[in-house]
């Protein structure tokens, strides 16, 4: 097997940093030093975290399947940097600097994903919203008057004919030679799983990759229980998609699920009828019932590729992002606890540290971090999917704006999932632990910018509980005081409107709110300069692969 793409955060910090520039021999050297400086301070807002996990209660056969689904993740690198930006290997060849070819390489183009998809290469322009998804030259109008049924699939690309006409390309047609060979590696991992329904949706996903249909592999894999290996893979989130919201994007995990800490965590699933019912927003808005058949585990990560691996790396997944299969079985939510412990470790403590008032930082926990992302996961299933007034679905009605918004859901009532927890006693803990945390946790997402939808829909609740008094700035040290009282008022007021504007699928209104609230104020924006200035990293990259495993194929 060929060695696996690593890298190294030493290996950044040792590049040489040399900068091609079109300016005259007299200033040429400085203005390659400020080039060189500005990549190295981008370099640096990331630390390297090694992947890694214990193998030694896996099978043999167990072991053996893992190079192969890693071997199929792999080529999930190749499929999403054709669609955030296109030709990898032109732009590459293009730039002398090595730090400009890493630091290209974690954003998977030329645009900084940690700051609002600013291009950070001389003479490239703005990142199109359609990423590479439509032509760049396509309006929105001329997308919506364009007679193509297949236009809105999660799984085309929209093209041009020779005679400038739009078409549609399916995803499966476009990477034909790429999803054939995964399909093989997914089949040859199936010849060695060792339980049905591993070896079952292992056959569907296979299946899936050459067709683009991919609701039978979601409910296959919504089925499995008790195997200790997995992988997501293929097109799934729509993040990257900034146009429409339509199109979904190639990644991959690679997974061990750690049994111990899933037995825990079984329980709360359960619970999600009670709490849809308890919302605070009228009946009609909470009419619809959560699947019960949701799945609730912890994981070790052992590979991530394609969109989960560009810029801020996810620690938690809810799926299948498919509404109908949602509301039959629900959605299983994995939380990557290696991941997970490596940021609160390395950013979320440090963060506490200079941000939060210091009669108030004991109350930042990992304990409370897991809980506050876990329980992000699991708000994924409350709420709504359908508009209640026949506009379809959410993600329909509320286009390019929908995922932030479905974020900022998330978030809000996964609070008040962990609120109501905690005081039917099925969650341990003070919730000055999980407010205080809470708060601390936007501070981090904050700094991912507006470019990512997560960063987004923190800024929009950093703003609406400023404005409702959740906390309070210390003028005489600059750190921040949980207001509790405040912020669970708080917490119920953003749930009502965030679900509002999701059932009436009220898209100018969702703008509105992203638009006036989604802002870094001058304030803020000094505090988060303040923890650059501190050395914290905004985010992590990988050492990963087989190698970092010890395994060969």
């Amino acid at each position: 097997m060929k060695p696996r793409h690593i890298l190294f955060a030493s290996a950044m910090a040792a590049a040489t940093f040399g900068c091609s520039s079109s300016t005259t021999d007299g200033n040429k050297t400085t203005t390659e030093e400020v080039a060189a400086d500005s990549l190295q301070q981008k370099l640096d807002t990331y630390t390297s975290v090694r992947l890694t996990s214990d193998l030694s209660h896996l099978s043999e056969n167990e072991r053996k399947m893992i190079p192969l689904l890693i071997e199929a993740s792999d080529i999930m690198n190749g499929l999403f940097w054709y669609e955030a930006y296109g030709k990898r290997d032109s732009l590459l060849a293009t730039l002398d600097s090595e730090a400009a070819k890493r630091y290209v390489q974690i954003n998977y183009g030329p645009w900084d994903r940690l700051n609002n998809n600013e291009p950070f290469i001389p003479g490239v322009g703005p990142k199109p919203e359609g990423a590479n998804f439509y032509p760049t030259d396509m309006t929105k109008e001329e997308f919506e008057q364009a007679d193509l049924k297949d236009k809105s699939s999660q799984y085309t690309f929209l093209r041009r004919d020779e005679n400038g006409k739009l078409i549609t390309v399916p995803y499966h047609v476009q990477f034909k030679d790429q999803v054939q060979q995964v399909a093989k590696l997914l089949k040859q991992a199936a010849d060695l799983a060792e339980g049905a329904g591993l070896k079952k949706y292992l056959i569907l996903r296979a299946e899936a990759m050459l067709t683009d249909n991919y609701q039978p592999s979601d409910l296959a894999w919504m089925e499995m229980k008790t195997n200790r290996l997995d992988i997501v893979i293929g097109p799934i989130e729509t993040y990257e998609d900034k146009l429409f919201g339509y199109k979904a994007a190639h990644e991959a995990y690679v997974l061990i699920k750690d049994m111990e800490w899933s037995d825990r965590l079984s329980k709360y699933a359960a619970f999600l009828p009670e709490l849809q019912r308890g919302l605070p927003v009228p009946a009609q808005y909470k009419k619809e019932t959560p699947g019960t058949d949701s799945d609730l585990n912890a994981y070790d990560v052992v590979y991530y590729a394609g969109d989960s691996n560009a810029g801020s790396k996810t620690i938690a997944i809810n799926l299948p992002n498919d509404e109908e299969v949602q509301l039959k079985k629900g959605t299983r939510r994995l939380q990557l606890k290696n991941a997970m412990q490596a940021k609160f470790d390395k950013i979320m403590e440090p963060i506490a540290e200079e941000l939060i008032a210091e009669d108030q930082q004991q109350y930042v926990t990992f304990d409370a971090f897991f809980a506050n992302t876990m329980f992000h996961e699991v708000a994924h299933g409350l709420g709504i999917k359908n508009t209640i007034n026949n506009k379809g679905t959410v993600r329909e009605a509320l286009k390019e704006h929908a995922s932030a918004l479905e974020e900022g859901k998330a978030d809000i009532l996964g609070l008040y999932m962990i609120t109501q927890l905690q005081e039917k006693g099925e969650v341990e803990g003070d919730l000055k632990e999980y407010y205080t945390t809470f708060l601390a946790g936007i501070f981090r997402s904050v700094r991912f910018g507006a470019a990512s939808a997560h960063g987004k829909a923190n800024m929009v609740r950093f703003n609406f509980f400023k404005e409702n008094g959740a906390f309070e700035r210390e003028e005489a040290t600059g750190k921040y005081h949980v207001n509790y009282e405040k912020t669970r008022e708080a917490m119920n007021k953003l749930s009502e409107k965030i679900l509002t504007l999701q059932g009436n699928g009220d898209y100018a209104g969702v703008g509105e709110l992203l638009n006036e609230q989604g802002q870094i104020s001058a304030q803020l924006q000094a505090d988060l300069d303040r923890l650059a200035q501190a050395n914290i990293p905004v985010d992590i990259v990988f050492e990963q692969g087989t190698e970092v495993l010890g395994l060969n194929r």
